[in-house]
């Protein structure tokens, strides 16, 4: 196996570590905070939260911004590039976190005016809890830089540790939201935005300690030209992800003026799920962008081109084997989980997952263009493609169409904008058409038929029962590892999957 395989492999398995435990720790966390909080408070938790998302733009934009021009150096190797970068990077996010700070004080006022539509008796908490998200996206503005050095290095072990400490966290939170006497809104608010300062305290000490271009000294290392470079390519980072974020947190708004905070709920659960099977696909994309830009910045255009392709494709896998048994069981996990379901959570989720697996197609496109320096056009189609469903659905609620008719507007808007994606990366990056439809394309289609057709057999079996869901797991999961063996991986990639399945075994008998 190449070391570069073997370093993928080795990172992604500690953040799936990470993952694993935080999977597990965010749906008993979930269930918690919904019978603590009830269906209203966590409707209103969910859309004053969504301020968060403010949070989400801006700290994707600029990491992304960052973590590019990192390993881009990383890849050459230059350190005295890497200082220079990370002291940017440093003075742009204080200054980008003093804006923020003063934007959503000034947002909260028209947001609680004009847009929240929250009970009465639950305002005065709505603004603790939307005060305490202010402070929670300060702080993580400011620990992108130290992300971005984290991500460069691919110190993924160090990172899934810190993953690990914050959702151990956010569940002991939850417990106290609980059993607290006080206001469990306000309460839940306070604790996780100071989850955010104890993660960046931690980031920070780290950093110093561990990597030589983690020297706080603007004076002498900071250079007007790198940062309007780096602003220019996250300014556009930050339409794209602002767009994005304004397309993710409208839905919210949209349902719960049109709809209330019952149907809001529905979404909100939605998003929590969605927010855990993204992990899925976010670890492995965490470990690959870095071997993605840094190929790039050593000229190796082949190298680029081949982990992008693969990319999508594991990327889908890995995501499809959790969300196709999930899609046939939803109406019982749903049930399973949460015992009252609130009515829509199951149609959402379902429409939601298609949506997500589409979005898995073309995932690692964007680093691509990334790491080509291509970023505007598709910032720009992320910003039409993001706001135009939500101007569409403005239209149709307004003429009495059903909630569900928001995810079918997303579905078709992100089918679009992934086949424009494809025709960027064959104009910059030499990704042909005829290249992703053979590598990516009918691989996704072979293994999703025969998955699906597999994990639908248990419906002929049983009855709906716990027992069925364990059959259609193991039926799907079946179809997609049979699928993947001959339609999906090819030569070199079934023998990095043997190689890898190899020293698993020599571990286990080492350890015996």
């Amino acid at each position: 196996m190449s070391s570069t395989a073997n370093r993928i492999l080795k990172n992604t398995g500690w953040l799936y570590l990470k993952m694993a435990f935080s999977m597990i720790a965010s749906l008993i966390t979930t269930r918690i905070i919904l019978q603590s909080l009830g269906a209203s408070d966590f409707g209103i938790f969910n859309i004053v939260g969504g301020a968060i998302g403010m949070l989400g733009f801006i700290n994707a934009a600029l990491a992304s911004a960052t973590q590019r021009y990192m390993s881009f150096s990383e890849g050459n190797g230059n350190l005295e590039k890497k200082k220079v970068i990370f002291n940017v990077s440093i003075v742009l996010h204080t200054i980008i976190s003093i804006i923020v700070l003063f934007v959503l004080v000034i947002a909260g006022f028209i947001f609680f005016k004009y847009i929240f539509n929250i009970p009465i008796d639950r305002v005065v908490a709505a603004i603790y809890v939307y005060c305490c998200f202010i402070v929670s996206t300060v702080f993580t503005v400011m620990s992108v830089p130290y992300d971005a050095v984290m991500n460069a290095h691919e110190n993924m072990r160090y990172y899934a540790l810190v993953g690990i400490l914050e959702s151990s966290l956010k569940l002991f939170v939850a417990f106290v939201c609980a059993y607290t006497m006080s206001d469990k809104l306000v309460v839940y608010g306070v604790l996780m935005a100071g989850i955010s300062i104890i993660v960046l305290i931690i980031l920070r000490i780290y950093c110093h300690t561990k990597y030589e271009e983690c020297v706080i000294k603007p004076t002498v290392y900071f250079r007007k030209k790198d940062a309007i470079e780096i602003s220019k390519f996250a300014g556009w980072n930050i339409v794209g992800c602002m767009t994005s974020f304004i397309g993710n947190y409208g839905q919210g708004i949209l349902l719960n003026v049109f709809f209330g905070v019952i149907v809001n709920a529905a979404l909100g659960i939605v998003q929590q799920l969605q927010g855990q099977l993204l992990l899925l696909s976010n670890n492995l994309l965490k470990a690959l962008n870095p071997v993605i830009v840094k190929s790039e910045g050593n000229n190796n255009r082949l190298s680029m081109i081949m982990w992008s392709l693969r990319g999508c494709k594991f990327s889908y896998v890995i995501v499809a084997w959790a969300v196709i048994p999930l899609f046939l069981e939803a109406n019982y996990v749903l049930e399973l989980w949460l015992k009252d379901v609130p009515d829509y959570t199951v149609l959402f989720f379902r429409l939601q997952m298609i949506r997500f697996l589409i979005e898995q197609c073309t995932i690692c496109l964007s680093t691509s263009l990334s790491a080509v320096g291509e970023i505007k056009k598709v910032n720009l189609q992320s910003a039409i493609f993001s706001l135009m469903p939500l101007l569409l659905c403005y239209v149709l609620f307004n003429h009495g169409f059903s909630p569900y008719w928001l995810f079918i507007l997303f579905i078709i808007v992100v089918t679009i904008q992934g086949a424009l994606k494809i025709s960027l990366c064959n104009q910059y990056c030499n990704i042909g058409f005829m290249l992703y439809f053979k590598k990516v394309f009918l691989p996704v289609l072979f293994i999703t038929l025969i998955s699906v057709s597999f994990g639908s057999l248990s419906y002929l079996i049983f009855d709906r029962s716990f027992c069925r869901l364990i059959m259609t797991c193991l039926l799907s999961l079946l179809g997609l590892i049979l699928s993947s063996r001959f339609f999906f991986f090819d030569n070199q990639e079934n023998a990095y999957i043997f190689n890898l399945i190899y020293k698993l075994k020599e571990q286990y008998y080492k350890m015996r």
